[in-house]
């Protein structure tokens, strides 16, 4: 590979607010250099989170100002810095998890997705809107050549915090597994589920989801706030809704769990004990993924190929793509493809 630049195109996070104010600004950046352990990556795709929108509006806020956002990166390895072996040229992907600390207790029982020294791409560091980034060689993943980039992008995420999400579902085999929103994570996640057996309802608002949803083998499809034609042993939250609590537990049968999938959540109604939670139904939320999560996923997603559904966008419209996500114009993962500087 060619030696990169000495500059690059990048999006940043200037002053988080109303996506409508175009909190996002196209700048020229240094292109990073990669320090002990962490690879130089040139990006070729970047797929659109709705953690980017919560980091663009200051739901999550920026840890730094001009943060570059985008967590679920597809490149080639561009340099190493020093101790690292992977190759240039080698198809690496950046997800949400950038480091954790390895030594506190969370790190040895295998919950680093708890560690309170971790750090995440694209919030602690500059992520995937850019040209360029860097990331720690042991947390990114290397992926298949055979793929189109733009498919493997959400997976990064969207099909990361979905597997484990589902985990977190206790989802019993064969069960009935119902689905609250339906954009980039949950159109995969409901694969993984039918894949291995269980029985799909989704609620949603949006009619293009319904039918994306059902185009992908769900059983049946609804309105956000609409009940499930039968009890559901299991439940994801994915759309950030906090008033989708109440009817997502009601509609649990007995022993039934509720994962809560975002990172952020409005605010959640009063629960009524009886209606919502007797019958030891169980609310739990889900926290990033550690990296054996990762490799599960991606064995999972190799022994099973998924339909990812793409809306792609130019580089130059990462606040467009925001903008569409948040107004719920996306249908599946919206996906960023580099362009060289102009």
């Amino acid at each position: 590979m060619e030696a990169p630049p000495a500059e690059m195109d990048a999006w940043t996070v200037v002053e988080p607010g109303p996506i409508a104010g175009r909190p996002l600004r196209r700048v020229r950046l240094p292109v990073p250099v990669p320090g002990e352990g962490e690879l130089l990556i040139e990006v070729e795709v970047c797929a659109v989170c709705r953690t980017d929108l919560h980091l663009a509006e200051g739901d999550l806020p920026p840890r730094a100002p001009g943060r570059v956002p985008g967590h679920e990166a597809v490149g080639r390895v561009a340099a190493g810095g020093p101790g690292t072996a992977t190759p240039p040229g080698t198809r690496v992907g950046a997800a949400w998890l950038r480091s954790t600390c390895g030594r506190c207790r969370y790190c040895r029982r295998g919950a680093e997705n708890l560690c309170p020294h971790s750090t995440y791409t694209g919030w602690d560091a500059d992520g995937g809107y850019a040209q360029y980034l860097v990331a720690r060689e042991d947390y990114v993943y290397r992926l298949p050549e055979d793929a189109p980039a733009a498919a493997l992008a959400p997976l990064l995420c969207a099909g990361l915090i979905g597997y484990r999400a589902l985990r977190r579902s206790e989802l019993p085999a064969g069960g009935r597994l119902g689905i609250y929103g339906f954009g980039a994570s949950a159109h995969l996640t409901a694969q993984v589920a039918l894949a291995e057996g269980a029985t799909v309802h989704v609620l949603t608002r949006s009619p293009a989801a319904r039918e994306l949803a059902l185009a992908l083998g769900a059983a049946s499809a609804g309105g956000a706030f609409d009940a499930p034609p039968e009890p559901l042993d299991a439940a994801i939250l994915f759309a950030p809704v906090g008033d989708l609590v109440p009817p997502a537990l009601r509609a649990l049968d007995r022993g039934g769990t509720l994962a809560v999938a975002g990172i952020h959540l409005s605010d959640v109604p009063g629960l009524d004990y009886q209606r919502h939670l007797f019958q030891e139904r169980t609310l739990r939320s889900v926290t990033a993924n550690t990296r054996a999560d990762g490799r599960a996923f991606f064995a999972f997603a190799a022994a099973h190929p998924l339909a990812v559904t793409v809306a792609d966008y130019p580089f130059d419209r990462a606040d467009q793509a925001l903008a569409d996500l948040a107004a719920d114009r996306v249908n599946g993962a919206a996906v960023l493809h580099m362009t060289p500087p102009g």
